[in-house]
């Protein structure tokens, strides 16, 4: 099964705090990591461990931290041939500090991840269209955006992760499976913040063209909406450790199972029990995502499944 991921490459500088600063603050940290980012890393390097052929798509700068990301990368049998390596901008990094309880503070430097244009999608749409799913980072520039939705092959699973409410002309059609936390869901419109509210506002991405919408919500499960109504599939108990690359997680583990021709509630329910395992681990980035096989050990050692319900 083919798998093509076009989303941001970067890296992250992590910083662990007994607490978070307060504007103007300085607190010292109990230690300090270096760690792939950027959701096209982290969904390339997923995808693969689900036993995908995989093939990333996306831009580093001529820089240590980019040979990083592709050394990396390569490690894992990931195919790199379409990356850029830009000359004038550097590779993308985040600056995280995270707190005990795993709340954190982050920014983000876009750098080389805002070189994708056009052009880029021109040059290596017809690699791109031979895949069986494509996973797809929309904090890329729009207008990459624009021109890979239209012009992807029906025949292929489109899974759309961290949605951004873009004017009414965006090609929300292009897109089968729109993944995002609660928390990115709550920002399409007002609300007081609750899971109901999280589902409800997803529905402005169904009504927009979208044809299903998964709205992650860590110990809580997922929540599978469509134009019939909404299916939870349960969280197993285990609380997300980062709520966003969590996404990236779940988002490659349903491309997976959907580019090897599984049925949406299987694919949907194996990628929600790929999150849950991956809560369990104390690693964080690549080292806390699954194999496929160790989801079926999972899966297996829950006894019996939950299985889903309508919400």
């Amino acid at each position: 099964m083919k798998i093509a991921v076009v989303g941001r490459l970067g890296i992250d500088l992590v910083a662990a705090v007994d607490r978070l600063p307060r504007p103007g603050e300085t607190v010292p940290s109990r230690g300090f990591a270096r760690e792939p980012g950027g959701t096209g890393t982290l969904q390339a390097i997923a995808a693969a461990r689900m036993e995908g052929d995989v093939a990333v798509y996306g831009c580093v700068g001529l820089d240590p931290f980019g040979s990083e990301i592709l050394a990396l990368l390569t490690e894992e049998r990931i195919h790199t041939e379409g990356v850029a390596k830009a000359q004038d901008a550097p590779t993308g990094a985040s600056l995280v500090l995270v707190g005990p309880n795993r709340n954190y503070l982050a920014a983000h430097a876009s750098g080389a991840n805002e070189k994708l244009d056009e052009a880029y999608v021109e040059r290596h749409l017809p690699r791109i269209r031979e895949a069986d799913a494509v996973l797809l980072d929309l904090a890329l520039p729009v207008l990459a955006l624009r021109a890979l939705l239209g012009g992807l092959s029906s025949s292929c699973s489109v899974v759309a992760s961290h949605p951004l409410l873009r004017d009414s002309a965006f090609p929300w059609e292009g897109v089968d499976y729109l993944v995002g936390t609660r928390d990115e869901f709550l920002q399409a419109g007002p609300s007081s913040g609750g899971l109901d509210d999280a589902t409800r506002a997803s529905q402005v991405f169904l009504d927009r063209g979208a044809r299903n919408v998964v709205v992650v919500a860590g110990a809580d499960g997922t929540y599978l909406v469509e134009k019939g109504g909404v299916t939870r599939f349960p969280g197993h108990g285990q609380p997300a450790a980062d709520p966003i690359s969590t996404v990236d997680g779940f988002s490659a583990a349903l491309a997976a199972r959907l580019a090897a021709g599984r049925g949406l509630y299987e694919a949907v329910g194996f990628a929600t029990a790929a999150i849950a395992l991956s809560a369990t681990r104390s690693s964080s980035g690549p080292a806390s995502l699954p194999t496929s096989a160790e989801v079926v050990g999972f899966l297996a050692r829950l006894s019996p499944y939950p299985g889903r319900s309508t919400a």
